[in-house]
Parts: structure tokens; sequence; C-alpha cells
């Protein structure tokens, strides 16, 4: 009568639910810690990894045909990183933002030959000329960027076919080579005389390797950072559905300019890098056929992905490469002609590779990362793989 069973049974049940639910809540702020720190570290490992290759003799059989410090090795891994750069800059148009241009060649000549020219023709260093090809190539892609852009009210389709008829009247002009200036067909050699000695002869190759390696490191840095501003995820946006951005109060078409000029810049600044790895420049750059070129390369790494369109653009221009010189060995020389037809032509190996890496990774090259990651639940995670 004295004593009241009741409370016993509620102090032993409360320690038991409040043991229950605690310990899911101590370990989530750990995984966020290590992607931040893990974030840098991934690229900084990288960067230092290219930054030392000119100090490394260590040969590597059919892959490269001297040790990896030698001038033809150099080289062809300063042309890799440029191919990185151009189609890392062309994936912010079409990977970021969903605009499919057809014309992102007519700013890569446009870097080229204005820094050729401004060279020639008005006296300055590569710097300066480097410089003055990029203000006139920002001028020309607000200009040509907002008409093409108002293709657009016909569909996306529009504003390929108006970016085209912009390359291809560029290319035109260049083939047709008005006053001697652009060299025709054969195109122009680079002018050596306007270039800092550090960057000439074949002795200074790891410069230009250093050089290009500067423009990879500064296209990355500009993208990344660009892409996780806001006005990245405004892009985002943009490609996933424009209607709703401008329910939100953001014009569009301004974010379209935007993006368009940032790339097309880049697109300049990697024509000039082109120019001085190749020691010249011809019609080629100023062709549709290296647009496709460029989206090939961010299709095959992986389109809107942060390592993506690098991966695309080194793999692409490597085996573009090395396949012509395999194309030209005596080992395809002695093989039967069934064999020997296909290989020699590095277009066609080229293209049952790119047709077996879709079948294999549809989402590009970067895609195979987040299939095969796994967090300790079980699940795939998606959102391993940068976007």
């Amino acid at each position: 009568m004295t004593a009241s069973p009741t409370p016993t049974p509620t102090t032993t049940e409360h320690p038991a639910a409040r043991a229950e639910t605690p310990p899911a809540s101590p370990a989530r702020p750990a995984a966020p810690a290590r992607r931040r720190w893990r974030g840098p570290v991934v690229p900084a490992a990288v960067l230092v990894v290219l930054a030392v290759l000119p100090f490394s003799a260590v040969e590597i059989p059919i892959l490269l045909d001297g040790p990896v410090n030698s001038p033809g090795s150099l080289q062809l891994l300063a042309l890799c990183l440029v191919f990185a750069g151009l189609a890392l800059g062309y994936d912010l148009m079409f990977g970021r933002t969903g605009l499919l241009s057809f014309g992102h060649a007519l700013y890569v000549a446009g870097g080229a030959y204005g820094t050729q020219l401004a060279m020639t023709e008005l006296g300055l260093g590569f710097f300066p000329a480097l410089l003055l090809a990029l203000v006139g190539g920002a001028v020309a892609a607000v200009l040509l960027g907002a008409v093409s852009l108002r293709g657009l009210a016909l569909g996306g389709i529009g504003f390929a076919m108006v970016t085209l008829a912009f390359a291809q009247a560029g290319s035109l002009w260049v083939q047709r080579n008005p006053g001697g200036l652009t060299g025709g067909e054969e195109g122009l050699p680079l002018h050596t005389e306007g270039v800092p000695e550090a960057f000439v002869g074949v002795q200074n190759t790891a410069n230009v390797y250093w050089l290009t390696l500067g423009y990879l490191t500064l296209v990355a840095a500009v993208v990344w950072v660009a892409v996780s501003r806001p006005v990245g995820r405004i892009w985002q946006g943009i490609r996933d559905n424009e209607q709703r951005v401008s329910v939100l109060g953001h014009d569009p078409f301004r974010h379209k300019l935007g993006v368009f000029v940032l790339a097309s810049t880049l697109g300049v600044l990697g024509g000039a890098m082109h120019l001085l790895v190749t020691a010249g420049v011809t019609p080629h750059s100023s062709t549709a056929q290296f647009t496709l070129t460029l989206l090939v390369m961010v299709v095959l790494g992986g389109s809107g992905t942060r390592w993506g369109p690098v991966i695309g653009g080194v793999l692409f221009t490597f085996l573009d490469q090395r396949l012509a010189v395999l194309a030209s060995s005596e080992l395809v020389d002695g093989l039967p002609e069934f064999l020997r037809t296909p290989l020699s032509e590095p277009m066609v190996i080229l293209g049952a590779l790119f047709v077996v890496a879709v079948y294999v990774a549809p989402g590009g090259i970067a895609s195979i990362r987040r299939s095969l990651s796994w967090s300790p639940s079980g699940r795939t995670g998606t959102k391993g793989a940068e976007r």
C-alpha cells in the first residue's frame, strides 16, 4: 500500500531508450571532413607527378619512343595537356550548361592565328601578343555569342547551327589566305623571333611542357572554382530546366552568354598553347572537325564531370598520335592484308575503341569510378565522383 511500483519500470526504460539513439550521430561529421581533406590532395598529387616527369629518364616501350624526358616524349605529353585543357574548357558549355556548340574551333584558331599575326604584323612578343588575342577573342565571343544564343529560340539545334556557320566562315577565310596573312592550306610556322628563348629549340622542350602544364592547371582552377560557385549551379539549372531558372528570377540568356564567353576565352588561350607546342598553325584548327574532336574527348571521358574531359583529352590525343606511328611501323607492314588495312588507319581504330568505350561506360570513363564506388551501407556512391 505504501510502495508504488510505477516509477521503477519508468527509470529503467529511459536509459535503454537513450542508449540506442546516440551512436548514429557522432559518426556523421567525420565523412564531410574526410572529403574536404581528400578534395585538394588528389589534384595536388597529380600536379606534382606531372611536374617532375621531365626529370625522369624511365623508358616505357610501345607507349613512348624514348625516355620520358626525351624531347619527343615531352612534346607528345605537352600536346596531351593542351587538348585536356581545351576539352575541359569546352565542357563548360556542353557538359555543365547543355550548350552544344559546333564553332568552338573558331576561338582556338583565333588564339593561334591571332597570337601569330600579332607577333609578325605588330612586332609584339609572345605573351603581349597572347594578351591581345585574348582580348580580341573575348570581344568576338560576346558579339558572336549574343547572335548565336538567339538561335536557341528555334531550339538547341539552332544554337549549334549558328555557331557552325560562324566557324565555317572563319575556316573559309583562313583557307583563302587574304593578303597572305594566314598561309592558306599550308598554315604558318611559329614566329620564333617573338617567342622567349626559353621556349625555342629542342633543348627547351621541357620548358614548353611546364608551360602547358601551367595552362591546364589554370583552366582546371577556373572551371572547378566557377562550377562550385552559385553561378555554376545556375548553369546546371539551365542544363536541367531552363524555365525553372527563369521562374527563380535569374536571366538564362545572361548566364549562357557568360559561360560562352568564358569557354571561348579559354579556347583562345589553348589555341596559343597549341601554336607553341606544334611550332605552327594549320587551317585544321579552324574546322568543324576540330570541334567534333573536342566533343568526342568530352563524351569519352565523361561530360559534366571534374576529371572526365581531362582524361578524355589526354587519352584521345595520346592514342591518335601513337596509333599514327603504329600504322607506319614495320610491325603493321608484316601483318596479313585483312589486319594491315584497318590497322593502317588510326581513325578506324579510334572509332572502334570509342564505340567499345561508349558501350562499356555510357557515362564516360569517369563514370566507371562511380559505378565501382560503394558506401559502407552497401549502396553505390553516385556523389563520390564530383559532377
